[in-house]
């Protein structure tokens, strides 16, 4: 049995009732990176089903630093599952071990930083057929959070309820009539519901990496509020209670490249990690006039000097 931190249970995997507001959003969000092939990505689904539309995302950064990517707004009419735009989700064993597929068309990205403008992106690049089939197990404890109505929490309007675990994945990619890749790595699953803008937070860096079966840990910092944990092992889990974190960026961009994040834990713990952007895309969102940049990197990390690992650093800040 999973080990549940939190008052989550095994059965939230599945989709929630729809609640009434406007921007009720349930997602799901499953990164992967095969350190064997040097590629990895992510795939998120978003139900929006009060205004009508999912939101889907796939991305897959290749070795050689070109990405396969693409974005839907495929139309829902309802919170029953996961399964739209070619994109669907399934709940194998609650808990504990979650399928992902996605069979449809994706744009080919030499230099994924053109998803700049994304309009032109998509007009002046080929367009591929993919295959991607995972299978995603638990390794690490699942911890979160659902606020009770009227509770701690209720009124947040960035998620309400929300969970992660770390993974281990396996599975296949072929593009187009290629090969088939067999995929053999880790990663990190995140659920949430409740109302959702993008726009409801000024900044936020999330910092996901898995260096083995043994060792997870997430860092996140949003405003100056420091969270995060390290996993070991499928039971243990170690709050980050302190972190100072120093970012490098391409030029005079927001594109960050490189990190150094230096965090103490609970037990008293002092680590130190390095991260090395090795595939970047960045992405947007933009409602009423905001615009909010969220850039997208896959990481390689060294953890004290020793440890390599993979996974995602997310930074997410609102345009002037």
């Amino acid at each position: 049995m999973v080990t549940i931190i939190g008052n989550v249970k095994p059965e939230d995997d599945y989709t929630h009732p729809l609640g009434p507001e406007e921007n009720f959003n349930e997602s799901v969000y499953f990164n992967f990176f095969d350190r064997e092939k040097q590629m990895g990505g992510f795939i998120r689904m978003g139900n929006r089903a009060n205004e009508g539309h999912a939101e889907m995302t796939v991305i897959v950064y290749q070795s050689d630093g070109s990405a396969l990517f693409n974005y839907k707004r495929p139309q829902i009419s309802h919170n029953d599952g996961w399964d739209a735009g070619g994109l669907k989700v399934e709940v194998l064993v609650p808990g504990e071990k979650i399928r992902t597929t996605f069979v449809g068309s994706v744009v080919y990205l030499a230099d994924p930083r053109e998803m700049r403008e994304p309009s032109v992106a998509f007009k002046e690049n080929p367009h591929k057929k993919v295959r991607l089939d995972l299978v995603h197990e638990g390794v690490g404890p699942i911890y979160g959070h659902v606020a009770e109505p009227g509770g701690a929490g209720s009124q947040n309007d960035f998620a309400r309820a929300h969970y992660e675990q770390h993974m281990k994945v396996t599975g296949t990619l072929q593009v187009e009539d290629g090969p088939v890749l067999e995929i053999t790595g880790h990663g990190l699953r995140d659920h949430s519901w409740g109302p959702r803008y993008w726009q409801s937070t000024p900044s936020y860096r999330w910092i996901t990496g898995n260096f083995g079966d043994d060792i997870g840990m997430v860092l996140s910092v949003v405003g100056g509020r420091v969270g995060g944990v390290f996993h070991r092992g499928p039971d243990e889990l170690i709050r980050i209670t302190e972190a100072e974190l120093d970012t490098s960026y391409e030029g005079d961009t927001n594109y960050h490249q490189g990190l150094t994040a230096k965090i103490k834990l609970e037990n008293g713990e002092s680590h130190t990690i390095v991260g090395k952007v090795t595939g970047f895309i960045p992405l947007r969102n933009r409602r009423s006039g905001m615009f909010t940049h969220i850039g997208e990197g896959m990481t390689e990390y060294t953890l004290d000097g020793q440890r390599k690992g993979y996974g995602l650093s997310e930074y997410l800040d609102q345009a002037e």
